[in-house]
């Protein structure tokens, strides 16, 4: 690998972060505060992402990667209750919490462009049906849950005070969620 293709990845990787950043806090996208944040110029932000809704767009891909390629990470290192309930709380909420801030910037990106949504909505839920699988495989869930309905009661993770507990309320919301989704007892 080229050190110039190296540093591009760097930058890249910088200026999503950067962006994230910035749309989770303040839903604002400010190519210069952005390229101030991430330690580049504005001419490199405009190389890397020539319209603001190419930078919303990319933002939200990489956050939806980023939950779908954790999955096999915490399954490996952990056990899949524990990787059920890590992915919840660290992960998926401040996914949930990013995603309300992208919400009205992905709307006007996305007007013109392929269901990013639907793709998003779908690879999660990949993620989640891998996670309940584990869980099925481990006995600490019931075998009949449908990744859809989980991500269901998920979705209370949108509601998340950022600026409150939010790490307390997403853990009490995985285990109000754990609860319902464990073997019933007779």
């Amino acid at each position: 690998m080229s050190p110039r293709r190296a540093d591009t990845r760097r930058n890249n990787e910088r200026i999503l972060g950067a962006a994230a950043a910035s749309l989770t806090c303040s839903g604002e996208l400010s190519f210069n505060a952005i390229a101030k944040a991430a330690g580049v110029g504005v001419g490199t932000v405009y190389r890397h992402f020539p319209t603001p809704e190419a930078l919303v767009l990319a933002v939200y891909r990489r956050e939806v990667q980023h939950l779908v390629d954790l999955v096999p990470t915490l399954l490996r290192d952990l056990s899949p209750e524990e990787a059920f309930r890590v992915w919840t709380t660290d992960h998926l909420a401040r996914y949930m919490m990013t995603k309300r801030g992208l919400a009205e910037a992905l709307r006007a990106a996305t007007a013109s462009h392929e269901d990013v949504a639907g793709k998003a909505y779908e690879a999660i839920a990949g993620a989640v049906a891998t996670l309940l699988a584990a869980n099925v495989e481990a006995g600490t869930v019931r075998p009949d849950l449908e990744p859809e309905t989980v991500l269901r009661g998920l979705s209370g993770l949108l509601h998340l005070d950022r600026s409150g507990d939010w790490r307390h309320q997403a853990e009490a919301l995985t285990d109000l969620l754990w609860h319902g989704m464990c073997h019933r007892r007779t």
